[in-house]
This record gives C-alpha cells, sequence and structure tokens, in this order.
C-alpha cells in the first residue's frame, strides 16, 4: 500500500503541520507513505518537492502571484480578504509525477496558494486512483472562502460572496462555484478534522454526493506529555504561585483568533493581577498589538520547536482560545497532552476537544463574561484530577495510534472497492 499526501506547505501553518504529523505516524506503523509538497525545508527522505530547480521554483512564485494579483484586481484592488479567499486559477500538475503514478491512493491536504489549480485537482481524480480530501478548513465545500462565517450560500449556490467588494449574482464566487461542480464526484472521499467541519461539509451543494467522515488531526503525545511542572515555569522565569495562561496561534492579530476579547475579558478577572500571560506566534504590521495589556504579559514570538512548546503548555495552569472558530483547535490538545486545561468557545471544532467541566471550560459564543467565568473556573478548579483527564481525552481520540487506525482502515476499504471494481 503506497500512499502519497499532498500539501503545499510541509510544516508551515496548522493544516501542514497536522499533514506532516500524519505522515510520520503512518511511518511508524510500517505504511509506506510520501509527502509531496511545494515548499520542502527539511532533509526528510520522505518529503517531496516538484520545484526542485531554480526555475521551476521560481514558476512555482509566479502561479502563487498570479492568483493573489487576480484576486486583488477582481475585488476592486482592495487588500481586504486578499488571503480569506483562494480562487485556485493557477497551479502545476502533479498527475505525472513518479510519486503520483506510483501511489495507490492519492491523499489531498491543504493545497492552495498557487501549489494545485482546480484543472490540477481534475487531472489527478482523471487518474481513477482512490483519492481523500481531507478538510482543514472549508474550501473544499464552498466556493472561494476557507471560512464561510455566518454565511450559508455554500448551501445551494455560492453568489453575492460577502468577502468581496462587489459582490453580485454572477460575481467571482460564483464563477468559481461552477468550476468546482467536478468535485460531485462519489469516488472522492472527503475526511473532517472535527464534528463540526463535517456537518458543513454535508450542508454544502457541492457534497451531496461524497462520502463524509470525521478523522482528527494527530497529536504526537511521544513530543506533547506533561513535563515536571516547576522545572517548566523555571525554564519560563517564573517563580512562586503566578497563575500562567498560555494563549498562541499562527498569526495572532488574526482577526479571527479573538484576542481583543481575550484582552477585555482578562481585564475583567478577578484574577487579573496574579497573571502571566504567555504569547507565541507572529504578529504582522501591527506595532501596537500588545499595547494596553491588563496583565503582565510575555511575548515569545513564532516557536517552531514542539518540544519547546510542550515545556511551556505544561508551566500553564490553563491555555486560552478565544477563536470565533476553529475547524479543530491543535493548540487546545496539544496543550491538553501536556496536562493543561482550556478554555474556548463553543462555536465549533473546540467541542470536540474541550469536555465542559472536565478537562476545561466551553465558552457560550459570544459572550466575554461567560470567558471570564471560564478563565476564572479553571484557575479556581484545576488540579491533578483535571490535568490527568486532559491527558486522557488526547490519548483516547487524538493519539498517533488512534488516528492512524483510522487511516489505515479507511485506506484497506478505499482499495478494495477499487479491486473489486477492476
Amino acid at each position: 500500500m503506497k500512499i502519497v499526501l499532498v500539501s503545499t506547505y510541509e510544516q508551515k501553518g496548522g493544516a501542514a503541520i497536522a499533514c506532516y504529523r500524519l505522515k510520520d505516524a503512518l511511518q511508524e506503523k510500517g505504511v509506506d507513505v510520501k509527502l509531496l509538497t511545494a515548499y520542502k525545508t527539511s532533509d526528510d527522505p520522505a518529503v517531496i518537492s516538484p520545484f526542485n530547480t531554480g526555475w521551476k521554483r521560481i514558476k512555482n512564485r509566479y502561479n502563487f502571484y498570479k492568483e493573489r494579483f487576480t484576486i486583488f484586481v477582481k475585488n476592486s484592488f482592495s487588500r481586504k480578504n486578499l488571503f480569506a479567499v483562494s480562487i485556485a486559477d493557477s497551479g502545476t500538475d502533479i498527475s505525472r509525477l513518479q510519486v503520483i503514478q506510483d501511489a495507490d491512493i492519492i491523499h489531498l491536504h491543504w493545497i492552495n496558494q498557487g501549489f494545485l489549480s482546480l484543472q490540477n485537482i481534475r487531472q489527478l481524480i482523471k487518474l481513477g486512483k482512490p483519492m481523500i480530501f481531507t478538510m482543514h478548513d472549508m474550501w473544499y465545500c464552498t466556493s472561494i472562502c476557507h471560512h464561510a462565517c455566518s454565511c450559508d450560500r455554500f448551501m445551494s449556490i455560492c453568489r453575492e460572496c460577502p468577502y468581496l467588494q462587489h459582490p453580485g449574482a454572477f460575481d467571482l464566487a460564483y464563477n468559481v462555484w461552477l468550476k468546482k461542480q467536478f468535485m460531485r464526484d462519489p469516488g472522492v472521499v472527503f475526511t473532517c478534522v472535527s464534528r463540526w467541519l463535517a456537518r458543513r461539509a454535508a450542508e454544502s451543494g457541492l457534497m451531496e454526493m461524497n462520502r463524509i467522515l470525521v478523522i482528527p488531526n494527530v497529536i504526537d503525545t511521544k513530543v506533547f506529555y506533561p513535563r515536571n511542572r516547576q522545572e517548566a515555569r523555571l525554564a519560563l522565569g517564573i517563580s512562586g504561585e503566578n497563575k500562567i495562561l498560555v494563549f498562541g496561534a499562527a498569526k495572532l492579530n488574526d482577526e479571527n483568533k479573538g484576542f481583543e476579547l481575550l484582552k477585555k475579558a482578562l481585564e475583567e478577572s478577578r484574577y487579573c493581577k496574579e497573571i502571566d500571560l504567555f504569547l507565541f506566534g507572529e504578529i504582522k504590521r501591527d506595532n501596537d498589538f500588545l499595547k494596553d495589556m491588563p496583565c503582565r504579559f510575555h511575548y515569545l514570538g513564532v516557536i517552531d520547536n514542539p518540544e519547546v512548546l510542550a515545556g511551556i503548555y505544561s508551566a500553564a495552569d490553563v491555555t486560552v482560545m478565544p477563536s470565533h472558530y476553529e475547524t479543530f483547535g491543535q493548540t487546545l490538545a496539544e496543550s491538553m497532552a501536556c496536562g493543561t486545561p482550556t478554555v474556548a468557545f463553543n462555536s465549533s471544532g473546540q467541542t470536540d476537544i474541550i469536555d465542559h467541566l472536565e478537562n476545561g471550560y466551553l465558552v457560550t459564543y459570544p459572550f466575554t463574561h461567560d470567558f471570564v467565568e471560564g478563565i476564572d473556573w479553571v484557575l479556581n478548579h484545576v488540579d491533578q484530577t483535571m490535568r490527568k483527564k486532559c491527558v486522557d481525552k488526547v490519548n483516547r481520540c487524538f493519539s498517533s495510534e488512534v488516528v492512524v487506525r483510522q487511516y489505515v482502515d479507511l485506506y484497506c476499504e478505499m482499495l478494495t472497492q477499487d479491486s473489486d471494481k477492476k
């Protein structure tokens, strides 16, 4: 059984990290798996890039800029929502690559930003091999947006798109929606990283004929496990009984991540003066982002080392995620694997991870006052019993062994069905 995973990035961003961890987990179980990526950044021999010359890399970057420029022009030269949508009009034909030709199953993950166009995806489907599309956001089940938020047009026909400056009946979203009709292929299986995302996918007018399954992201419990709490706190320069909160994201000032909601909640917390807030992630083009913080804070920048992340989680009393929506909530699961309870809204994929008042607190969306209650409740109740429940939940639902078993079963089932057809 030969599997090829396809992802734009090797390990940049939550979707890419999830894909890479799945690759590692499959390898550990003896599966012959390769990861095909536009941006190879490691010396891992199982990771392959089709852009192995300077000219090919330039062409790949050209595809990226061409797509963004098209969106920029068609959206009246507005930068707003420039990266909230993808139209997949440019990409690279990977169907003839040897790794694709040799594969028994092609497993697509996040393939946007110039790696694969809609035409390229169609070329892969025409190979007739079993195919899995893993949804890390909503793009596969909408026209152009990665998250539909409160919009429900994708349930029938995407048009009059709220992400566009001049929405209309025959706008950019409508045109891409028509091009995406080929995805209505019963031979393509979609896996979603949470039950919330699967429900959204099942509502889509594009997916009436597809099989939709829920298989969560892998959490590497050999890396994310509880460290000695006192040693972890000393490593952060924290002594005594300070209450440590952690908040991290790929981009902290992404509006969806809800940082302003967190600031407001911290202002109202009765523990505000006792809190040390540790922040990690990128802050883009906003020098004032961390001004007027209501509590002590420590900005750690971008952290790529999972061992360091595990130490930060282990030192904390609670990890918070004030996001308006999350398809999964990888930071929450990583934190819980390290024995640290979490607080997040009950609006999306977080509900698969947090068991309310057991291993954390699910906040009623979008009420900030309930987020305050959540933070205060966890700080007042966190103990070894709760920490153990956090670890048990991750081991039971998101460990490598659990997730790989689900994928291997699916791969075997699809190969059997494919063999029967032939």
